[in-house]
């Protein structure tokens, strides 16, 4: 019982949202990965991951789909509730998946369900203007949420692929607004996939809240990749922005404590794993 707060006093107490603000205010980065079950959460846990995610890429990675599109709730609380059967020290977030905040009511039912029954501490869903009313509602009611912004998954096929974002000198300032409008909303946390260098370090200076970046460059708050790219299990043709971790490591877990250590000392991302 109280497991927070045995934890509190330990050599490794549990994180939390004033974890990553002292992180980000110091200047040490966080360490973040995906998760979908509860025995690699378990190696993540041990690797001291700072937050741990579990993402709808689940759909790509676990169930073999093209996109995030086709994960459902019943899909995220699942896999959710496996993972925080794992983890004792890190925050654990997870990704409102596909069409299940179409407006606040329902954003704030699915966010409760995964919470309640998955175990989530924090809430992600893909941002935008659109979103605004809906962070600041779950928000209200004592939410912890991360808004997502550049390249978003589940909106491939309205946005022609899996491309770079914010290149353009008007779509980086509307991602800058919407940032800042986001953390006006009462986001906790911002992640940003797949943008420019430069826009990664602008949106970055201009939020107090943590910013956790993949693809966005090393100017972030923190950083985080799939998992089974870090460790070299997913097949095929891979972002450019990923490390493979297992290359000279000993097995999963050296290769996990050899991406919190990358992170941690800015060695990556590097800047080959970077977009102009």
């Amino acid at each position: 019982m109280y497991t927070q707060l045995q934890m509190r006093d330990s050599a490794r107490p549990s994180v939390s949202l004033s974890t990553l603000e002292r992180m980000k205010a110091s200047g040490e980065k966080i360490a973040c990965l995906t998760c979908y079950d509860a025995s690699f959460a378990v190696l993540v846990d041990e690797a001291d991951a700072d937050v741990v995610l579990v993402g709808d890429s689940l759909g790509m990675v676990i169930q073999g789909q093209d996109t995030t599109v086709p994960v459902t709730m019943d899909d995220m609380v699942y896999h959710c509730k496996a993972v925080a059967r794992g983890l004792q020290r890190p925050m654990l977030m997870a990704d409102l998946p596909f069409a299940s905040y179409p407006n606040r009511d329902v954003a704030l039912a699915n966010a409760v369900r995964l919470m309640q029954q998955g175990g989530a501490e924090v809430i992600k869903l893909e941002s935008g203007p659109s979103q605004i009313d809906t962070v600041e509602y779950l928000a209200g009611h004592d939410i912890a949420v991360c808004a997502h912004l550049g390249l978003k998954p589940q909106s491939v096929h309205k946005t022609g692929g899996f491309r770079v974002q914010g290149r353009e000198s008007d779509a980086a300032e509307r991602m800058i607004a919407n940032a800042k409008s986001l953390e006006s909303a009462g986001a906790d946390m911002v992640l940003l996939e797949c943008i420019p260098n430069e826009l990664g370090r602008r949106i970055t200076e201009a939020l107090s809240v943590p910013v956790i970046g993949i693809g966005a460059g090393p100017h972030t708050d923190g950083q985080i990749l799939v998992l089974y790219d870090v460790l070299d299990i997913t097949t095929g043709r891979k972002p450019r922005f990923v490390l493979n971790c297992m290359q000279g490591a000993s097995g999963n877990l050296d290769a996990l404590q050899r991406y919190v250590r990358a992170v941690k000392d800015r060695s990556y991302p590097a800047p080959e794993h970077g977009f102009a």
